[in-house]
């Protein structure tokens, strides 16, 4: 049963990944949509390891060529400047993950730590994976200020609110998540988290 609803609840975030691709927010050069919020929450809901397989599950799907990602799917994503961020996504979620599984007091602020560290992981796999596909693979250059503006200072803010959110929305959501992922002769959820 527990390796069931672990698969119901790592195919659920896969969806949620790919449907939040589709909700965009116009910026330019790097698409703003809600894959963070979902990959987050992955992390903090599910734990690094089922959270990590949910996202690498998502960039899978997407790499055999369903349209899942934000602008189509296949192999030829891997030359998309943006593909970084993707495989960002699947080492924050894990970062994410590892961090809210060590956290001795589950609050909103230590969530949101969790989630800052996670995102940072983000942005550094997204802008270098940016700067070397176009200097060095399609022979479109782009400086290191131009890279700072359009990947990182235009979008990190959209970014920051997501994080509160997230951190809002597993200090909830985490306890009643933790009780249906955890073995059957655990039938309440952890009274720590419930408490407060």
């Amino acid at each position: 049963m527990s390796k069931t609803k672990t698969l119901i609840y790592c195919s659920l975030f896969t969806a949620l990944i790919a449907v939040g691709a589709f909700i965009k927010i116009p910026v330019p050069v790097v698409p703003f949509t809600l894959q963070y919020l979902f990959t987050m929450l992955a992390g903090l809901l599910l734990g690094s390891r089922r959270g990590t397989i949910s996202v690498v599950a998502y960039m899978l799907l997407g790499l055999a060529g369903l349209p899942i990602f934000s602008e189509g799917g296949g192999l030829w994503y891997v030359f998309k400047p943006s593909f970084g961020y993707i495989i960002g996504f699947c080492l924050g979620t894990y970062v994410t993950g590892r961090i809210a599984e060590h956290l001795k007091k589950k609050t909103v602020f230590r969530y949101l730590f969790a989630n800052l560290a996670g995102l940072m992981v983000v942005y550094a796999c997204g802008m270098i994976y940016y700067y070397i596909i176009c200097n060095y693979v399609i022979n479109t250059p782009i400086g290191i200020w131009p890279l700072i503006l359009y990947c990182f200072l235009l979008a990190v803010p959209g970014d920051i609110a997501l994080s509160i959110l997230g951190a809002v929305i597993a200090r909830r959501v985490r306890p009643v998540v933790m009780q249906y992922l955890s073995m059957p002769n655990t039938l309440l959820p952890n009274t720590e988290e419930t408490a407060k």
